[in-house]
């Protein structure tokens, strides 16, 4: 049986196309771009968050409104713009902060949810207070979105507590 000129033209279109297809599924790729792949949208989302946390604390210590509010999503601008100086406000000027340290950063649900430890000092007094920032994308940009009174660190039992023993 003699193939035909159609199943020829078919098996030689195959043929041709056969090193496209190959490059298609990476093999005969030489480029390194397989190799590297993007950042998971989990791992993106707690990087830019902390990032965009550490620079508003860094804009606390350094006493830079600008760079804080630059940190923060438009819908917080007028808000901050009328209590960040103020008395209790994160960049009042009777507050210093020594200390600020980023302790977690995990998914939440309006946001990933940055913990922090500051310490404020204000004459001789010292306080150091957990917040949360929430930080979400807004546009193409990540931002932070709100911050809240964190929860306290459990208390570490001194040597002297009584340890409660297991139920039976």
């Amino acid at each position: 049986m003699r193939p035909t000129h159609r199943r020829l033209a078919a098996t030689a279109a195959g043929l041709v196309l056969l090193p496209v297809a190959l490059v298609g599924c990476g093999i005969g790729d030489d480029d390194d771009t397989a190799a590297k792949p993007e950042r998971a949208p989990a791992e993106e989302a707690a990087t830019r968050s902390r990032e965009r946390v550490q620079a508003y604390l860094d804009a606390m210590t350094a006493k830079d409104v600008a760079a804080g509010r630059s940190q923060l999503c438009a819908l917080l601008h007028e808000g901050f713009d009328l209590g960040a100086t103020g008395p209790n406000g994160d960049f009042a000027d009777h507050f210093e902060v020594p200390e600020a340290a980023i302790t977690d950063v995990r998914s939440g649900p309006r946001g990933q949810e940055v913990s922090v430890s500051v310490s404020v000092t204000a004459g001789k007094r010292k306080a150091t207070r957990p917040l949360v920032f929430t930080v979400t994308r807004d546009g193409g940009d990540w931002c932070i979105a709100g911050e809240a009174p964190g929860d306290a660190p459990p208390a570490s039992p001194s040597p002297g507590d009584a340890v409660p023993s297991p139920a039976s």
